[in-house]
């Protein structure tokens, strides 16, 4: 059955001054929901995205000034603010554009100085050209390597949101104590080459807190509620000689038993309100000689990043976690006043200064520990598209945040009405001043302990749909960034620290990108039930014509489990939530028919047994292993399971379109019964073994993937 097409705002013939200036600015006045249909901007949404830009287009006076002010400032410009060519290239094209007797003075970012930009090193360094006239232009020049080397062999590995996965050791949640046993026991058990991991960003503290973690508060630093308490080296010293530890940890096994033994939802908060209380008092012993050298090393290395995020943190304790209600001067993280707050509130910046070290030197063991178990990669993080607008990185650089506006998608036919998801974007043109400082930061930072990194929503290194706050998302527009130096940053820092990168490149994704982000060696994520012939009869795509630049998987955190898929479950799901758009037998018979072709597919190969002439679909695991095994057979260089999928989970961890409809990031993994599942059950788990010995067989198969 056709989807119906989303309703359309009528088309607007934008005057066609505001258009010129909305190209310039790399305002979108239109866009392509598919290949056939172009859907016009309206005239306010271009204007308010300009307006987010510093550009006023309020009026037609005001935008044929604004016009002629752009149109000025690049015909008279020496360079753009700025510059990218690749390692081992010629310079960039604006240099060759200068006038003759232009002089330039390179300073690169190894503290040489030059007075050409030929043989440059990777990196970001500043470039002064000084013309004959006597103009003056100042860039940043971005010297990247030409791609990413792509990763050495074929490696299969688990995905996993670290807060479902609880052990006998949790307090309530899964943390990086859990993360580094899981490591250890699959690499060197199980022979896997990586762990993914969901977003580990710091959250909004709230009451609840928004328990989603792809709307953190900050990207740039680790939320400590992932710390294994047990673990900080303080904790032995406390431990012997204090009651309130005894009681901290009767709390913790009451919470950890209600999730596991009792059916209780994940409470975030109540984890933070008891590791924050444990926190504390290890706060209150000293630190040794080496510990104290360590932390302040790790304070210098992160400077005023982390400064302001413990600034934001010991202020939100304060006036609340939303920045915008702030006395007025404190809104400002540059102000005389917030200068004075950080006095005031030394001790507790101290707090939140260490709680992020703590939590950095944990992540560093896990995948030091991922390395020793013999993965190739280790761990995969993951960066959330955005960040909360209340939170710390908005706050810290609110400069370089577009004010007004949220991220989001534009109508499609699956959603009419859009999406907002709430978080504020870059300003592209801000961006580009800073040298893309800010991105480059927040990367770095990333890498540190990271195998891999999985960016979210790739796309929105080439443009995001900015929609107006307060306005629904049918009247926003995309905003174009800087593709080429976007990537040129990220392939520098994640080259930088030896790392892979996949991009999650679900969805629509317009012309060129997925191309573009292969040529710099950015892997992709192709997910099984989507990968069908689309330009022929649609049919399930035979295992040879997938790609080999990605991370095949059978799903993701935002889809079904297997499980469910293969049993209908999910079509279930969404009918006792009202959730379905259709007659509920439609959507099952769709299901099943989609899923019956896979089945199909699966037999014709020899990986699933026949009977009656079709696939044997008795058993749900034999279908599970079948379907993994399917993707060994693609030439992907990286195939991921879904730790859920090895003990039969039919529950989504997260069910777009709902809020409080459904438990969303709040669900331990559990078996087919819905029974919670634990760490050390799992290592024990006769099903999980089942699977990932099949998936060995396949790897070892004479006729198989070759390594």
């Amino acid at each position: 059955m056709t989807a119906a097409r989303p309703a359309e705002p009528p088309a607007e013939d934008l005057p066609e001054d505001l258009s010129r200036l909305a190209a310039l600015h790399g305002v979108a006045t239109s866009y392509s929901p598919s290949p056939d249909r172009t859907v016009a901007a309206s005239a306010t949404a271009v204007t308010l995205a300009l307006a987010a830009l510093g550009v006023d287009a309020g009026s037609p006076p005001a935008v044929r000034a604004a016009l002629t002010a752009r149109e000025r400032e690049l015909r008279e410009r020496l360079l753009p603010p700025t510059l990218v060519c690749r390692h081992g290239g010629g310079p960039p094209d604006a240099l060759a554009a200068l006038p003759d007797g232009t002089r330039l003075r390179v300073e690169t970012e190894q503290g040489a100085r030059r007075a050409d930009a030929d043989g440059l090193p990777p990196g970001v360094h500043r470039l002064t050209a000084t013309a004959p006239d006597g103009r003056t232009a100042r860039s940043h020049l971005i010297v990247a390597p030409d791609r990413l080397p792509v990763p050495a062999g074929r490696s299969h590995g688990l995905l996993v949101q670290l807060y479902s996965l609880l052990s006998r050791r949790s307090w309530g949640m899964g943390d990086l104590g859990d993360l580094a046993e899981l490591t250890a026991w699959s690499g060197r058990t199980l022979g896997v080459g990586f762990v993914q991991v969901n977003p580990l960003h710091a959250a909004v503290p709230g009451a609840p807190t928004d328990p989603s973690p792809y709307r953190p508060s900050s990207r740039r630093f680790p939320d400590p509620v992932h710390l294994r308490i047990e673990d900080v080296p303080e904790f032995a010293q406390v431990a012997p000689r204090d009651e309130r530890v005894r009681a901290l940890l009767e709390r913790a096994g009451r919470l950890r038993g209600a999730v596991l033994d009792e059916g209780a939802l994940i409470d975030r908060d109540a984890v933070w309100e008891l590791k924050r209380e444990a926190l504390e008092l290890l706060g209150e012993v000293p630190l040794g000689p080496g510990r104290r050298a360590a932390y302040c090393d790790y304070l210098a290395e992160q400077g005023r990043a982390l400064e302001d995020h413990a600034t934001w943190c010991a202020l939100a304790e304060v006036h609340g976690s939303d920045w915008h209600r702030w006395p007025a001067g404190l809104r400002d993280p540059r102000s005389a006043d917030t200068a004075r707050a950080r006095t005031e509130l030394m001790d507790r910046i101290d707090f939140h200064s260490r709680l992020a070290w703590l939590t950095d030197t944990q992540l560093a063991a896990a995948q030091r520990t991922a390395r020793e178990a013999g993965m190739p990669i280790g761990i995969v993080h993951d960066l959330a598209v955005g960040v909360h607008p209340q939170g710390a990185d908005a706050w810290a650089e609110q400069e370089y945040f577009a004010a007004g506006m949220s991220v989001g998608a534009p109508p499609d036919a699956f959603n009419a009405r859009g999406q907002d998801w709430g978080l504020p974007p870059w300003r592209p043109d801000r961006l580009a001043d800073s040298g893309y400082a800010p991105f480059r930061r927040l990367l770095r930072g990333l890498f540190r302990h990271a195998g891999a990194l999985r960016i979210d929503h790739v796309m929105g290194l080439f443009r995001l749909w900015w929609v107006p706050q307060g306005r629904p998302p049918t009247e926003g527009t995309y905003v174009r960034y800087d593709a080429e130096a976007m990537l040129a940053v990220l392939v520098l820092e994640a080259s930088r620290a030896g790392a892979v990168v996949i991009g999650e490149d679900l969805g629509t994704v317009e012309p060129g990108v997925r191309e573009s982000l292969r040529e710099r060696g950015v892997l992709g994520t192709s997910v099984l039930w989507f990968e069908r012939d689309w330009e022929g009869d649609g049919r399930p795509l035979p295992p040879e014509h997938w790609r080999a630049d990605c991370l095949a998987t059978a799903t993701t955190h935002d889809l079904p489990s297997t499980a469910a898929r293969l049993t209908g479950e999910h079509v279930a799901l969404r009918d006792r939530l009202g959730l379905l758009t259709r007659p509920a037998e439609e959507e099952r018979a769709e299901a099943a028919a989609d899923t019956g072709e896979w089945l199909e597919l699966l037999a014709r190969l020899g990986l699933l047994q026949c009977t009656g002439g079709g696939a044997d679909t008795s058993s749900e695991e034999a279908e599970i292993r079948a379907l993994h095994g399917f993707l060994l057979r693609t030439p992907a260089r990286m195939v991921g399971v879904w730790l859920p999928d090895t003990v039969g989970d039919r529950r989504p961890q997260n069910l777009p379109g709902t809020w409080d409809q459904y438990p969303n990031w709040r669900l331990p993994i559990a078996d087919a019964e819905g029974r919670p599942v634990t760490l050390e059950e799992l290592a024990a788990s006769p099903r999980l073994h089942a699977l990932m010995e099949a998936l060995r067989g396949e790897l070892r198969a004479p006729d198989g993937p070759s390594g």
